[in-house]
């Protein structure tokens, strides 16, 4: 594996190479590794038979043939540090069961396999006989990382300035707001209505709805069409200048304290504005991290029902809240599964019951739902730019999947699958359209 970590690591260390000659703190590393080991993890380290069946789940070792990229491989990078002291085999005879010393060798093989070759999809896990779960295993061996300082720079800047400025990208509350009131304005001309609003700070709303910094920064018109739904909707909703973040990348960093932090503040801001319902922004890993790991981090159930926006806009089309014509989006059609909705998240059949409803030419990708392939883009990599040659290398694999389905649009509902597909449309060259799937909903509204 050619690429270089980039890790902001002790003492000003720069890059894997300079980390290998500075002496980590392996006492520290030893200790944080015990911290790590759960009887969950013991359970998968023992329950591995080696058999194989994971090799072709994973979509490095299917872009690449290296055997380095099997999942079980990876696993073992962890599994044979934990025999070294765990095993009794493991600790008379190593070498025969292929037990290791917590060495810098090993600590920096260990980093660029569960940060630069492991999206912590789980694809893998789903379709393991012994159900091991290597995106836990990923996140758990990142974490000790992280204490190490050894997590890749661009993701850890990421956590850092969410941390700081309460969003990942350091969005000023004054350009937030310049921002919302430009979209309000163009939202009245789209629907022809001066008295459609997009709510700020709105105290008992039913629901406080989240954003992707990407949008504000990026995208604007994914909230124009998010609001352009809710209009339609008749919804009672606000969004809060307070905390209105969907992300957590700490999910990815494995930094348990900083994924109880942000998650507590959407926690208090949904508290404090007194709403029944937080709705999620089209994010994969936002919608898991809030809605099914924030309580586990905070150690406490929400006074609020938590739902990803796909969840609510199948049921504006259910109810009948909004009518669709599927005319408006007559061009053929695919959808792209985020790893941290359908397979980590449930939400597998709303986007499908949308789709059949709001395109004239829905075509799937083979496999899909919990089956689907990752892009490449999950597990933080957009942020870790040392590995972006392995990134768009291994998402070949979802190049040929829209290839194959002759669609010339693709929809997702997550901004790192978004960005991810982008590129990989530009590289493959795909020439399709990417969009967010609330894009086509908004498309085929019939107001």
């Amino acid at each position: 594996m050619s690429s270089r970590l980039s890790v902001a690591a002790p003492s000003g260390v720069s890059g894997a190479e300079g980390a290998a000659g500075t002496g980590l703190d392996l006492a520290r590393a030893r200790e944080l590794f015990e911290k790590k080991i759960t009887r969950q993890l013991v359970t998968y380290f023992h329950a591995c038979a080696h058999c194989g069946l994971c090799n072709d789940t994973c979509h490095y070792y299917l872009a690449t043939g290296d055997p380095r990229m099997v999942p079980a491989y990876k696993a073992d990078r962890f599994r044979r540090v934990y025999k070294r002291y765990h095993d009794w085999l493991g600790r008379l005879v190593p070498r025969w069961v292929g037990a290791e010393e917590l060495s810098e060798a090993v600590i920096l093989e260990l980093a660029d396999n569960v940060f630069g070759a492991c999206t912590m999809c789980r694809r893998c896990t789903v379709n393991c006989p012994m159900g091991v779960d290597m995106g836990l295993l990923a996140r758990a061996a990142r974490g000790m990382l992280d204490a190490l300082g050894l997590t890749p720079r661009g993701l850890k800047a990421t956590v850092d300035v969410h941390l700081q400025t309460r969003n990942n990208m350091g969005i000023s509350g004054e350009d937030f707001v310049d921002t919302i009131e430009w979209l309000e304005e163009q939202l009245q001309d789209e629907v022809g209505d001066s008295r459609a609003r997009i709510p700020l700070n709105k105290k008992g709303a039913r629901m406080l709805y989240t954003l992707n910094p990407r949008e504000p920064k990026y995208f604007p018109l994914t909230i124009l069409a998010a609001a352009k739904i809710m209009y339609a909707a008749g919804e009672d909703w606000t969004l809060s200048t307070n905390y209105w973040d969907v992300t957590n990348y700490a999910l990815f960093s494995g930094n348990d304290e900083a994924a109880r932090t942000i998650a507590g503040w959407l926690r208090d801001e949904a508290v404090n504005l007194g709403v029944q319902e937080v709705v999620m922004a089209e994010c994969g890993h936002g919608y898991r991290a809030f809605r099914w790991e924030g309580p586990n981090w905070l150690k406490a159930s929400y006074p609020f029902r938590v739902r990803g926006f796909v969840e609510l806009m199948a049921e504006y089309v259910r109810d009948g809240r909004i009518r669709l014509d599927p005319a408006r989006n007559d061009k053929p059609i695919t959808y792209h599964d985020p790893c941290n909705q359908a397979r980590s998240g449930g939400i597998v059949q709303e986007p499908r019951y949308i789709l059949h409803r709001a395109a004239a030419d829905f075509r799937e990708m083979n496999p899909h739902g919990v089956q689907n392939f990752c892009c490449g883009g999950g597990g933080g990599m957009l942020s870790m730019t040392e590995f972006a040659e392995r990134r768009i290398r291994a998402g070949k694999v979802k190049a040929d999947q829209i290839r194959a389905t002759g669609a010339e649009v693709v929809a997702t509902s997550c901004h790192n699958c978004l960005d991810q597909l982008m590129e990989l449309n530009k590289h493959y060259k795909l020439g399709v359209k990417i969009c967010n799937l609330c894009e086509v909903v908004a498309e085929a509204l019939v107001l």
